[in-house]
């Protein structure tokens, strides 16, 4: 008997039970539902929920293993610093042994793995409890908001903090709007909100920013590992009128310190390309909100050419990155095409989808130079919209309905 045979009897065996919704979950993962409608009218096709969210899934495990890399990578590279080999380390040829070497994936799977497990184990189970308690079907939704989740956190995110976010996204952010396609802020910025807001520090103050205060010649003499692995975020730096002591192809490759899986732009390009191209990810979000992003820096540039900021001020250094830096550093890229494209809570009119996403991008720029303390501003600017792509919508529809309602009008006179 085979193991889809095997399922199938055990998901009979419990049908109408409490337990049912955790069986069916499982048989359903695993295969192609087997339920057909039998009235109405319907649309035939091979996909369903399950393998549109794995179709995400798949477009986000590039940067999860180039973040697990790049974890490794930057733990090593502060080790080197410390020791004062840093240029020598961070010269070693791309396809060179020593930089592509084990030892940067072991480190880094250690730190990053975990955080995948806790995601997954803690969100599924609330959604299991939910569930059953409530008599309906396992809920697919979490499945992309697993993976998200560690790759917009740092790699250092303590687990019992991740643990309790993801459980208030879960019920808080999701399950109280009464679960999938009905919450109205993306669930994964929903729990990385509550870790800004709930523990700062760890997610934008010093232990994020600074590599801690811990003698480095000393623990390397003693032969310990450094916990160095978050760095100093270039966003960071810039934000303390500090030098980047990276170039536009680190920033664009991803080898600088950052969130998980926000640090390569160029993975993140080509996952934005295939899910425009399995039509899950909507391109014009896509488009818009980078526009929104350089009109923003734009406009922050001409500030500075026109002599109103000068170099003292805490604004002048992210003012002064050039506009089009915006888009490589950061969770821009990342948060553009994997979170303002949610098709829950974007906008979903064709015409509101550019007024979404040029707002998103123009007010994450205006939170990134605004607000020194946390330079960043695209998950705040993602939820913002998330609450105005409904608004966006009705008066794109209104709209249309008066253009209609004109061209009746002149028909009949």
């Amino acid at each position: 008997m085979g193991m889809k045979e095997s399922l199938h009897k055990l998901k009979m065996k419990y049908e109408g039970k409490k337990m049912a919704p955790a069986f069916n979950a499982i048989h359903t993962f695993l295969y192609a539902p087997n339920e057909t409608t039998h009235n109405g009218s319907h649309v035939r096709a091979v996909d369903d929920l399950k393998r549109t969210m794995n179709t995400v899934i798949m477009a986000l495990v590039p940067c999860l293993i180039f973040g697990i890399f790049n974890a490794g990578y930057q733990h090593n590279y502060a080790v080197f610093d410390a020791i004062g080999k840093a240029a020598e380390y961070k010269a070693t040829g791309f396809f060179d042994g020593t930089f592509w070497n084990l030892d940067n994936f072991s480190i880094g799977a250690w730190k990053v793995l975990p955080l995948v497990v806790i995601s997954y184990g803690v969100g599924l189970l609330v959604e299991f409890i939910f569930a059953v308690i409530k008599g309906h079907e396992v809920e697919e939704g979490y499945l992309v908001t697993g993976m998200l989740v560690p790759l917009i956190v740092p790699v250092d995110t303590p687990l019992w903090m991740l643990s309790v976010a993801v459980i208030f996204g879960v019920v808080i952010g999701k399950e109280v709007f009464g679960g999938t396609g009905m919450n109205i802020l993306n669930p994964a910025l929903t729990i990385r909100a509550f870790l800004f807001f709930a523990y700062p520090t760890w997610m934008s103050g010093d232990k994020v920013w600074v590599e801690g205060a811990v003698d480095r010649d000393l623990a390397i003499v003693a032969g310990e590992k450094l916990d160095a692995i978050s760095g100093e975020t270039i966003l960071g730096s810039l934000a303390q009128n500090k030098e980047v002591g990276y170039d536009v192809m680190d920033m664009f490759l991803g080898f600088i310190p950052g969130s998980v899986g926000e640090t390569s732009t160029i993975l993140i390009l080509l996952g934005g390309l295939f899910l425009i191209f399995s039509k899950i990810g909507s391109w014009r979000i896509m488009l818009s909100m980078a526009l929104g992003g350089l009109a923003m820096g734009l406009v922050f540039n001409g500030v500075i050419s026109s002599g109103w900021i000068d170099s003292s001020s805490k604004f002048y250094s992210l003012m002064n990155t050039e506009f089009w830096q915006h888009l490589i550093i950061g969770g821009f890229a990342f948060g553009t095409v994997y979170m303002a494209t949610d098709p829950v809570t974007a906008s979903q009119t064709n015409k509101g989808k550019w007024v979404y996403g040029f707002l998103a991008g123009f007010i994450s720029v205006m939170i990134r130079v605004f607000n020194p303390a946390y330079p960043e501003g695209v998950m705040l600017a993602i939820l913002l919209m998330n609450v105005f792509a409904p608004t966006i919508d009705h008066y794109v529809v209104q709209g249309n309905v008066k253009k209609r309602m004109k061209r009746l009008k002149v028909k009949t006179a």
